[in-house]
């Protein structure tokens, strides 16, 4: 194992006990007020808040897209010399650790915290934006990314369009961000002694600082990017969820039944993360891969069998195509596309990175750099190929075989619903689906709540057990 770096602070100095629980003073109670603050602001003043965070997106989108991007690019970058560089064979842990996790679990749990929500959610809608858009308006539609998009009315154009795109956003570069963040914060960790937490990271930089005032707000900067992170895809999986139960029991799609919803899923949540991750969360991580196995099977089966898997070699290479010029960053000549979805989705998964990137290291300990980003990189990348491709295919198909607006008209959560009721057994599909958002939802709060407590409550007691 490497030398630990020497350090004279304990984190455990600024921890202090409320109500029975060991909290980080500082990370705790500042991130606390900032989110409570937040929240306040969304339900006292909607409207003011509404602006505001337009605002801020307008911002974001327009004046640091570019940032974004290339950003964006360094991460896949980075992964690709990690990969073929002699740094790949270090092992995270030293030379004597090996994997707690078996491989299927330690994916599971990944891909379940990393977007699993996300998958279902947009599986159908994204595929079908693009397509749709494209194909009414051409390369000139606010959707459309140019150099893919045909004249209006090109069917094959806008189908290239709607999958390339769609796999560009969900694939390499989120998993790409994500890894970087694991392979950083597990080095700091398990091979120089450090806390698993946002600040260990900039120990090389800023040496003992980390352990004041900068190291503070990396780590309440991190609460607040995770509770903002979570908040985005939890209320994607609730809508979704409960325009599901809609469909098929005709619940009411109230802001009741939401918090109704959410209760019921806090406290199965709890009970997970109480389980721990070896009997709660590596569980449901392995239900719910299961059940998505299940259901994406069932669709390519069923569905348009033949176009689905020649779409996967078909929509595969336009990617690969058009990979360089749909990651260019200077010369756009699709500034809505680029800023409306491209930016909007880099801003999310950077907003995920510190909890998927802390929660991934937690389970990664034994692998070697390189096991630990190609995998965590090219096995999601490869489940959201299929994913996108079955149901993206599938849609497109109904719509312009079968004559189907039902998934292109319907309401966004209901999308992925209207789809599978244009198959048989569309009433037990639903309901895998319902309940596959549901696990989704659970074990994405079961990663978030584990890095939030590690880095407002537990932070100390790494450094304890390991003598300091």
């Amino acid at each position: 194992m490497a030398e630990p770096y020497r350090t004279r602070h304990v984190l455990g100095e600024d921890n202090i006990l409320v109500f029975g629980l060991d909290v980080h003073r500082w990370v705790f109670f500042c991130s606390a007020a900032a989110v409570s603050l937040m929240v306040g602001w969304v339900v006292l003043f909607p409207a003011a808040a509404t602006q505001g965070f337009a605002a801020a997106l307008a911002f974001l989108t327009t004046q640091a897209g570019g940032f974004m991007a290339l950003l964006a690019n360094l991460f896949v970058l980075f992964c690709l010399f990690l990969v073929v560089s002699p740094y790949g064979s270090v092992r995270l842990g030293g030379a004597d650790a090996r994997p707690v996790f078996s491989d299927l679990s330690w994916f599971a749990m990944l891909f379940a915290a990393g977007m699993g929500i996300g998958l279902m959610f947009y599986g159908v809608s994204e595929p079908i934006s693009h397509f749709s858009s494209s194909l009414a308006e051409g390369a000139g539609s606010p959707d459309s990314w140019a150099p893919l998009a045909g004249a209006a009315g090109d069917t094959e154009g806008a189908r290239r369009l709607g999958m390339a795109a769609t796999i560009f956003h969900w694939t390499v570069h989120p998993w790409s961000i994500f890894a970087v963040v694991a392979v950083g914060l597990a080095l700091f960790t398990y091979n120089h002694g450090l806390p698993l937490t946002i600040r260990s990271s900039l120990f090389p930089l800023f040496g003992e600082r980390i352990w004041g005032p900068l190291g503070n707000v990396v780590d309440i900067l991190a609460v607040i990017a995770t509770v903002a992170g979570l908040a985005t895809s939890l209320g994607l999986g609730a809508q979704q969820a409960l325009a599901g139960l809609g469909y098929l029991f005709g619940a009411e799609p109230s802001t009741l039944n939401q918090l109704l919803l959410i209760g019921i899923l806090a406290s199965i949540t709890v009970m997970s993360v109480t389980l721990g991750l070896t009997r709660g969360v590596r569980w449901l991580s392995l239900l719910n891969i299961s059940l998505a196995a299940l259901l994406c099977a069932f669709v390519i089966a069923v569905g348009p069998t033949a176009k689905i898997f020649t779409a996967l070699w078909q929509d595969g290479l336009a990617f690969i195509a058009a990979f360089p010029a749909l990651s260019s960053v200077a010369g756009r000549e699709d500034a809505p596309f680029f800023r409306d979805w491209t930016v909007f989705y880099w801003a999310w998964w950077t907003a995920w990175a510190p909890f998927v990137g802390m929660f991934i290291a937690r389970i990664s300990r034994g692998r070697t750099v390189r096991q630990t980003v190609f995998f965590v990189v090219m096995l999601p990348s490869l489940v959201s190929v299929v994913w996108f491709t079955a149901f993206g295919t599938l849609a497109i198909d109904q719509l312009v075989v079968g004559g189907s607006r039902a998934a292109a008209d319907a309401y966004l959560p209901l999308k992925l619903f209207a789809t599978l009721r244009e198959l048989p057994l569309a009433q037990i599909s639903s309901l895998v689906g319902i309940v596959l958002v549901m696990v989704f939802f659970v074990t994405s709060w079961d990663s978030g709540t584990l890095v939030l407590d590690g880095l407002s409550v537990m932070t100390h007691r790494f450094l304890l057990r390991s003598g300091r």
